[in-house]
C-alpha cells in the first residue's frame, strides 16, 4: 500500500457519501467548464504584492512616514513606509507592469490575470493557510483539492486525482490536504519531491515480497470480500474510499515510475525549467496534469520561506530567482502542448506583506490586500483586476475574498460552488461555506 491515495470518483449536488460510489468513471460537470484540471503554485509565507505585480511609487515618495492607513491590525508592530527597491517595466502586448525580479515570467504576462485585490480574514499563518487551502479556518474541513476530487473524480484511474508536491516531511502542513469527512480516497497524495528519483519520491513503491500477479490476486480477493460486505450491510463511503485507495495504490506501482520519472524529459526541457525542488515540482505538475491528475499543488519550500520578517529585500531576490524560470517554463510548456486552455494555474500565498517596515528591513503579514494570479483554464490573460490603495495596505476596488477565488476556480471546472455539497453531522458543507462570488469579469 502507498498510504491513503486520492483519486476516487466524486458526486455533485446535495448528497452524502452513502449515495455516492467511490468506484466508476469520470463524473459529469454541471455545465461546460473551460478547465479540466488545476495547478496551484503555493508561495507559503506570503509574498509582498508591491515587489512583484502591484507597483506602489508612493512608497518611495513618502518613505519612512506612517500615514493613517498604517494603523491597522497586523501580527507584529511595524514602523514607517518601506519602499520596494525593485523596478517595474511594462511587459507583453498588454503592457502590464512586472517587477525586474521576474524577467522570464514577465514574458508570459499576456496569459496571466493579475488579481491585485485579494484579501482574507486572519493575519496569522495557521488560519490563513487553512482558509486559502481548505476554505475555512477550522482544521476539520476538506481541502480544495479534495472537493475537486469529490466533485469531478479523476481522468486517470491509475493515478490519484489530487497530488501534493512539497519537499521534506511537512507533518504540520498535512491538514492542508486532508479529505476530512469526505471519503478518504479524496485526500491529497503527498509526495516529497526533494529527490526526483521515482523510488525515492514514493515510499514502498515496489513490493519486494510479492509478484505483480500475486498482488493482483490479493487485491481482487479483498475487493470481492469487501463488496460482498457492502452488499449485505449497505453503502459505506469510508470503506469504499479505503477500497479505492488500495486499488489505486496497486496500480500506481506500475504507472508512477513513468509519471514521476523526470529522466524521461529531454535535457532541453530540464534546462528550461531549471534546477531545485520548485523547478522539479513545476515539471512534475505538467507531467501529472497531462496524465489526467485533477489537482496538483506545488508548495514552495517546507515551512514559510516567503515569511520575510527580516532581510526582506535580499530574501525576495533569492526567492524570485528560484521561481522565475520554473513558472515561465511551466506556462510556456503547457501552452505549447495545447494544455494551458484546459489547465487553470493559480499562484499566490496565504496573504501578503505590509508596506511598512518591521525591524527596519522586514515586512509583517498583511491579509487586507495582496496579489494572486491565474492563467489558462478560460481566464482572461493580459489584465489586472481590482486595486489596493496607493500604498498597498488594503484592497479597495473589486475586492476578491478567498471564497471568491474558490468559487471562480470551481466555476471554470464546470461546478456551481453552491451545489457542490456534502452532508455531514446534520448539515450541508461546501468549499465556499455560505459565501463566494464567481469573478465573472476575469473569465471568458
Amino acid at each position: 500500500m502507498i498510504g491513503m491515495m486520492g483519486g476516487g470518483v466524486g458526486a455533485i449536488g446535495m448528497m452524502s457519501a452513502l449515495g455516492a460510489s467511490a468506484f466508476g468513471g469520470l463524473q459529469p460537470s454541471q455545465f461546460p467548464g473551460k478547465a479540466k484540471r488545476v495547478i496551484h503554485l503555493f508561495m507559503n509565507g506570503g509574498p509582498f504584492q508591491g515587489d512583484l505585480f502591484d507597483p506602489k511609487p508612493d512608497l518611495l515618495k513618502f518613505a519612512g512616514q506612517r500615514p493613517p492607513e498604517a494603523d491597522f491590525r497586523t501580527e507584529r508592530k511595524t514602523a514607517g513606509l518601506l519602499p520596494s527597491p525593485f523596478r517595474f517595466r511594462q511587459c507583453g502586448e498588454s503592457g502590464l507592469p512586472v517587477s525586474e525580479l521576474l524577467p522570464l515570467t514577465s514574458k508570459c504576462i499576456d496569459d496571466m490575470c493579475i488579481i491585485r485585490s485579494t484579501y482574507t480574514n486572519n493575519p496569522n499563518h495557521g488560519p490563513a493557510l487553512l482558509l486559502m487551502n481548505n476554505g475555512t479556518i477550522l482544521p476539520t474541513r476538506p481541502s480544495m483539492g479534495s472537493w475537486m476530487s469529490y466533485g469531478l473524480g479523476t481522468e486517470n484511474a491509475d493515478l490519484p486525482a489530487y497530488i501534493v508536491l512539497c519537499p521534506g516531511k511537512p507533518v504540520r502542513f498535512s491538514i492542508l490536504w486532508t479529505s476530512a469527512f469526505l471519503p478518504g480516497s479524496h485526500q491529497g497524495t503527498y509526495i516529497n519531491h526533494a529527490d526526483p528519483a521515482p523510488d525515492k519520491l514514493i515510499p514502498f513503491l515496489r513490493n519486494a515480497q510479492a509478484t505483480r500477479d500475486s498482488q493482483a490476486a490479493q487485491v481482487a480477493l479483498m475487493s470481492q470480500l469487501n463488496r460482498l460486505h457492502l452488499d449485505r450491510s449497505g453503502p459505506d463511503g469510508q470503506l469504499e474510499g479505503r477500497l479505492q485507495a488500495m486499488e489505486t495504490a496497486f496500480r500506481m506501482q506500475f504507472t508512477a515510475t513513468d509519471a514521476f520519472d523526470l529522466q524521461k524529459e529531454t535535457q532541453a526541457t530540464r534546462d528550461d525549467y531549471g534546477t531545485g525542488h520548485f523547478a522539479n515540482g513545476c515539471l512534475l505538475a505538467r507531467r501529472l496534469s497531462e496524465r489526467g491528475v485533477r489537482f496538483v499543488q506545488v508548495y514552495y519550500g517546507n515551512g514559510q520561506p516567503w515569511d520575510t520578517h527580516s532581510d526582506h529585500n535580499n530574501s525576495t531576490i533569492n526567492l524570485c530567482k528560484d521561481i522565475d524560470r520554473p513558472i515561465s517554463a511551466l506556462l510556456r510548456d503547457l501552452k505549447q502542448r495545447g494544455l494551458l486552455d484546459e489547465t487553470l494555474v493559480l499562484w499566490g500565498g496565504e496573504f501578503g506583506r505590509t508596506p511598512t517596515s518591521e525591524n527596519g528591513n522586514g515586512r509583517d503579514h498583511n491579509h487586507y490586500g495582496f496579489t494572486t494570479w491565474m492563467a489558462g483554464g478560460g481566464v482572461r490573460g493580459g489584465m489586472t483586476y481590482g486595486e489596493t490603495d496607493d500604498f498597498g495596505f488594503r484592497a479597495v476596488h473589486n475586492r476578491v475574498h478567498v471564497h471568491d477565488l474558490h468559487a471562480t476556480i470551481l466555476h471554470q471546472l464546470g461546478i456551481d460552488h453552491e451545489k457542490l455539497t456534502y452532508r455531514y453531522a446534520g448539515r450541508d458543507f461546501r468549499l465556499t461555506d455560505v459565501a463566494g462570488r464567481v469573478i465573472q469579469e476575469i473569465v471568458t
